[in-house]
């Protein structure tokens, strides 16, 4: 199994419907990071076998170096149907890249699901969605669970409503944080939920801000004409870049633990962010 986890940028992402497959090819090519195949919340019931087989057969065929990550978010593995989903992944020899995992609860899940697909030989990778109140309580151990995580979603619907609270920025705002938090502590990704206001750009924008500004890496979209403001939102500017270049080679001239650049003391622990803020603007660039 490959353990290693692939610096690359994670600013966006949509979901392609598994009952439609011909509209995967349109996703891949809108210029989002992500394109996850949807085989939970939006599919029925009645159609979760049809869903599941349709995105089983994508994958069967070869994928495209096209720099666009491909991920299948399965049912809850609570549930009957995320059941079928992992057996339909465990006896496939092309299975997707990675699964992302909805309302997890608890770090047993995962080390399940990861001994099933270790004894299968596959390298699947996983992303976790955190939606629950239990899972927001064990998010530190859950995000530790796997050398297969990748990253962490935040699942504000469904966390609001197990919060009691309003679907808001400011009511989810700890909630948020946690999540950033144990990202970070484990070295993983952080994406945030979706904004659901289509007529409001303006909207969107100013939460991706936030988001960015908290620690996300990036947001998901619901519609295409989402994502060019996401991906610019999570692209590193040129004065950020610049700043991180300069912040790197201070740091190697000087030899110390800590420089003063314009004034401001600049400790050595930010040269891991600065470090990671190159090697994405490079993954964005070529």
């Amino acid at each position: 199994m490959t353990t290693e986890r692939i610096l690359r940028p994670r600013r966006s992402f949509i979901f392609s419907p598994g009952l439609k497959p011909d509209m995967f090819p349109k996703a891949l090519s809108c210029g989002t990071d992500i394109v996850c195949v949807e085989l939970e919340d939006g599919i029925a019931p009645k159609d979760k076998d049809e869903a599941r087989r349709n995105a089983m057969a994508l994958f069967a065929k070869p994928q495209a170096d096209d720099g666009v990550e491909r991920i299948v978010r399965i049912n809850c593995l609570r549930e009957a149907f995320g059941l079928a989903d992992v057996q339909a992944v465990l006896a496939s020899d092309t299975p997707p890249p990675a699964l992302m995992l909805p309302k997890v609860r608890t770090p047993d899940e995962i080390v399940w699901l990861d001994t099933l697909l270790t004894e299968r030989g596959h390298d699947t990778r996983l992303h976790i969605i955190i939606e629950t109140n239990a899972g927001l309580e064990a998010v530190h151990d859950i995000a530790r669970s796997s050398p297969r995580i990748d990253a962490l979603f935040f699942g504000g619907v469904d966390m609001a409503a197990e919060l009691r609270c309003r679907n808001a920025w400011e009511p989810l705002l700890y909630a948020r944080s946690r999540v950033v938090h144990a990202a970070a502590s484990a070295g993983l990704d952080v994406i945030d939920v979706p904004y659901l206001d289509l007529q409001d750009p303006d909207g969107m924008r100013r939460e991706a801000e936030f988001a960015r500004d908290l620690g996300f890496s990036g947001k998901g979209s619901i519609h295409p004409k989402q994502i060019p403001a996401l991906n610019e939102v999570f692209t590193p500017s040129a004065e950020v870049i610049a700043h991180a270049r300069r912040v790197v080679q201070t740091f190697e001239e000087a030899d110390t633990g800590l420089v003063v650049i314009d004034g401001k003391l600049i400790e050595k622990p930010v040269l891991r962010d600065m470090h990671r803020i190159l090697a994405i603007a490079e993954c964005i660039q070529g």
